[in-house]
């Protein structure tokens, strides 16, 4: 390091290093029901507007999802799925090193305890069956960051 140098040998390194790390992957969304049809039609809407998905059958299946895969943004999750319900899984979510991830619950036979419950559990939207596939779209382009306007 000469005199006139602003950085030190140590900063210089760190943001070389930072310069050189590939872009970030485009943060996709996991759609979580055990209704094959109900997870389909989702993802199959969610892609037509540019938002990646990919889909879990169980809320096991989406806890291992979530471990693997550190590009998934966002989780939509069926209130009744197995082996445990959507509010456990958020539950384990919100403990989890995933605390922070943004949760939108779809619900075909949901009730005022389970909406404050969700609520409790910091998720973004709480949404009934059928689902105003506009609506769905701008949270989750939102909550994805795909819309710079958001």
């Amino acid at each position: 390091m000469s005199d006139h140098d602003i950085l030190s040998d140590e900063e210089r390194e760190a943001i070389n290093a930072v310069m050189q790390e590939p872009e970030a992957l485009p943060l996709k969304a996991l759609i979580v029901d055990d209704d094959q049809g109900a997870r389909e039609v989702l993802a199959e809407i969610l892609q037509l507007h540019g938002i990646q998905c990919l889909t879990a059958n169980s809320a096991a299946q989406a806890l291992r999802s979530l471990a693997a895969d550190k590009s998934i943004g966002l989780l939509i999750t069926d209130l009744r799925i197995g082996p445990f319900d959507g509010l456990e899984l958020i539950r384990q979510i919100r403990e989890s090193e995933r605390s922070a991830l943004p949760i939108v619950i779809i619900s075909g036979d949901a009730d005022v305890k389970d909406a404050i419950a969700a609520m409790h559990l910091s998720v973004v939207d709480f949404l009934l069956k059928p689902i105003d596939s506009k609506q769905l779209i701008t949270l989750a382009r939102r909550e994805l960051g795909l819309d710079p306007q958001a």
